[in-house]
């Protein structure tokens, strides 16, 4: 071996430790506060009380409970409002905003979409408690005009999957746009240079060339925000305590776990509903990696 190739072998040993090294800390944290609970969860939900094999007769219990068939029905619902809220808003001002002339109009509005995000979850929840309540909200008119006069009003049942899909979609979308934002910009301007040369408009560059090259960063955008919204939990618990029990504090299916293992001292059933949910995930999540073909190479 000459002392190039040793030199260049030595390199490559420091880049591939170097990396390891940043890796390192992330992995250390997934194991103890991911794969750890996960490992727990599973054997408290596959176990008694006392510690014996239960099998599942903690999962067939809580799906069985009067409660769990309609919290999971409120989460679908919602899921449902979020994701195409995302899969339409989202990717629509994103193109807005990169056909924009102007950077410094481009940058006001992408730092406009992004500070509701800088919020945290029950900071935001309790802001929108405030606007949706018609005897202090600024916008008292509009929920007026739609027949809510009180704060109940607004937040009857019927109106609640809506209610949480805009404050996630408010505190959540300017994120997104910017991750999506950033996929257009990997798009070759060649390409559209072409596209143009060939006669496409921007309806038709957007439908034809733009939204096909950024579909693997669209999946993604939905694969998180469906494993997130499968964890719906603060909004309605926050709404459920300042509407003093009008919102039930079993509405979602975290709600429900929580129920079971703080209200009822029952921490195998709640594992049980926790696995659920990851079963759940996974499951949805592998049909957006395939119908999205995330992991296709173009």
């Amino acid at each position: 071996m000459t002392a190039t190739a040793g030199n260049r072998t030595r390199a490559g040993f420091r880049q591939v430790r170097a990396g390891h090294l940043f890796v390192l800390p992330y992995v250390v944290l997934l194991a103890l506060f991911g794969v750890v609970p996960v490992c727990y969860s599973v054997y408290l939900a596959f176990t008694d009380a006392g510690g014996g094999f239960a099998g599942f007769s903690n999962f067939t219990r809580t799906a069985t409970d009067y409660r769990f068939l309609p919290a999971l029905g409120h989460v679908a619902v919602y899921l449902v409002i979020w994701l195409a809220m995302l899969s339409v808003l989202v990717v629509s001002l994103t193109l807005v905003v990169h056909q924009l002339a102007s950077r410094r109009t481009k940058a006001v509005i992408r730092l406009a979409y992004y500070i509701p995000g800088a919020l945290a979850g029950a900071s935001s929840v309790l802001l929108w408690l405030f606007v949706l309540d018609p005897t202090v909200s600024p916008v008292a008119p509009l929920l007026k005009a739609m027949g809510s006069d009180h704060f109940t009003d607004v937040i009857t049942p019927g109106h609640l999957p809506v209610v949480f899909a805009i404050i996630a979609f408010w505190t959540g979308a300017g994120g997104w746009i910017l991750v999506l934002y950033g996929a257009l910009n990997t798009i070759p301007a060649d390409v559209i240079v072409a596209a143009k040369m060939d006669g496409a408009g921007r309806i038709r560059t957007a439908l034809s060339i733009q939204l096909p090259m950024i579909r693997k960063s669209i999946t993604y955008m939905l694969i998180l925000a469906f494993a997130a919204g499968t964890q719906l939990f603060v909004e309605p618990q926050l709404i459920s305590q300042a509407s003093f029990g009008v919102v039930p504090n079993d509405y979602s299916v975290n709600q429900l776990a929580y129920q079971f293992a703080f209200t009822q001292n029952d921490f195998n059933g709640s594992a049980a509903i926790a696995l659920d949910l990851l079963v759940i995930a996974l499951v949805s999540t592998s049909l957006f990696v395939t119908r999205g073909r995330l992991f296709d190479t173009d």
